[in-house]
């Protein structure tokens, strides 16, 4: 029986010791090798065939290898090429990913590292073609995890988390709040090689700063007061799954060098403690704040969006996908008319109408709660248009409330205004998690911050 054609590897570095070195260390692996002394050679081999993969120094005389990194993924974007330097700086590393790079290496060569990134880098080539057949099969195979939708750029969005599923990428997910970033991180691992594993979740924003590490990497008996046993953090739960860490922009400069460490090193040690621990997790995070802004302005590393921005999967906002907002709706009803006891039947027009042409600032969460609350107060057998009263009507001008504005609800209305209702919703949660602030903002879907803010304008806290 014929065997397998072995993948071929292109080694490209000036230093005839440590290219060499490579050639007979790789090709002991089970790989066919070829190798250059020059980033120009390496541009014209790459031109005359095809290449598995190419390992590149970035120091050359000629052509360096970010030169010849951009000139390669301009002939071939598909050619997995994973760059080696000297200089462990930041900016080359950063430089490399932006070019294109599949991954970086530090020298003097860690060989285990080296042989697992090829291995990662060869598993994301093979990938594509299963990918693409994926993608032709959606309808048949992937499990939507409750996500609810039928509009094009809703089955754009699934059709790429069909894709990105099946690999180890590293994923980040951006979206406005309430859009569903956690469901399509549930699709992403439970559609994923991974599914049988852990799905581990974090809101990044919803624990304090001297927690949060103790969170992701848990600590040992006695490495703080009131540290009474040890703990295992979040990696160590996920080990074999994924991790999904929402509002990472919310995460502390210093955790995001420690985070960025486990991302490359793929180990960690808990609070107090001295033993390193190996990890398996593949990371997907979250965001609703433009992550390359919060980059200029010094508060997000640049380093970690690009390990956390392998891929990067954007959500449209409610408003964008009108055509879903008649399945949401109808799916909400049959939730919490069964969860409340109610024999509600569904929508009149006037109501439906109402709610595709609302703007749904708050997304598909504030349609959830709208329909929840409709569904409780109702005494009725179809909810209509005024079930909805504290949505501003079709063509009313949607913006906060203000003084001398026509369209203000205000109490002679027979409407309770909206800052009431908010105010009552955020009081009564906060008093059902027995004044937990962190639950209360989990629950509510805001930050800590934004609830603190709350609250203090309230009158609750200073």
């Amino acid at each position: 029986m014929a065997m397998d054609k072995p993948n071929t590897i292109l080694i490209v570095d000036d230093d005839t010791a440590h290219r060499t070195m490579l050639r007979t260390l790789i090709g002991g692996w089970g790989y066919a090798i070829e190798d250059a002394d020059d980033g120009a050679v390496a541009i014209d081999k790459v031109q005359d065939r095809y290449y598995d993969l190419v390992l590149m120094d970035v120091r050359m005389v000629k052509v360096s290898g970010l030169e010849a990194l951009e000139k390669i993924k301009a002939y071939n974007p598909a050619i997995p090429i994973i760059i080696m330097t000297a200089f462990s700086s930041v900016e080359t590393a950063v430089d490399a990913l932006k070019k294109g790079a599949h991954d970086y290496l530090t020298k003097p060569l860690d060989f285990d590292k080296l042989k697992i990134t090829i291995e990662r880098s060869m598993e994301h080539t093979r990938l594509k073609e299963e990918n693409r057949l994926l993608k032709e099969s959606l309808g048949q195979h992937f499990d939507r995890r409750n996500i609810i939708g039928r509009s094009a750029a809703m089955t754009k969005l699934l059709e790429t988390v069909a894709q990105v599923a099946p690999s180890e990428a590293t994923v980040l997910i951006d979206g406005d709040s309430g859009t569903g970033k956690e469901l399509i991180a549930g699709a992403i691992h439970f559609n994923s090689h991974r599914k049988s594993g852990p799905f581990i979740k974090l809101n990044c924003a919803a624990i304090t700063e001297t927690l949060l590490e103790s969170e992701l990497f848990g600590h040992e008996k006695g490495a703080f007061t009131g540290a009474e046993r040890r703990k295992e953090g979040r990696f160590s739960q996920a080990h074999g799954g994924s991790l999904f860490l929402d509002e990472v922009s919310e995460m502390p400069l210093t955790m995001q060098v420690k985070l960025l460490r486990v991302l490359q090193e793929r180990e960690f040690s808990r609070v107090g403690g001295e033993n390193t621990i190996q990890v398996d997790v593949r990371m997907i995070a979250a965001t609703n704040k433009n992550l390359p802004e919060l980059i200029s302005k010094g508060e997000f590393r640049e380093d970690l969006y690009y390990r956390l921005n392998v891929v990067g999967l954007a959500i449209p906002p409610l408003k964008d996908r009108q055509e879903d907002i008649p399945l949401l709706a109808q799916h909400f009803l049959e939730v919490f008319a069964a969860r409340n006891h109610k024999d509600i039947k569904g929508y009149t027009p006037g109501a439906m109408d109402h709610l595709i042409r609302h703007a749904w600032p708050g997304n598909v969460r504030e349609l959830m709660n709208a329909v929840e609350r409709s569904v409780v107060l109702s005494q009725s057998d179809f909810l209509s248009e005024k079930d909805f009263a504290i949505i501003p009507t079709a063509g009313t001008n949607q913006q906060d409330p203000t003084p001398g504005n026509a369209n203000t609800p205000t109490a002679t209305d027979g409407v309770t205004p909206l800052e009431e209702v908010e105010r009552a919703t955020i009081l009564n949660t906060l008093e059902a998690t027995g004044g937990n602030k962190s639950e209360a903002a989990r629950r509510l879907g805001i930050t800590r911050k934004t609830l603190h803010k709350k609250l203090k304008a309230y009158g609750v806290m200073k």
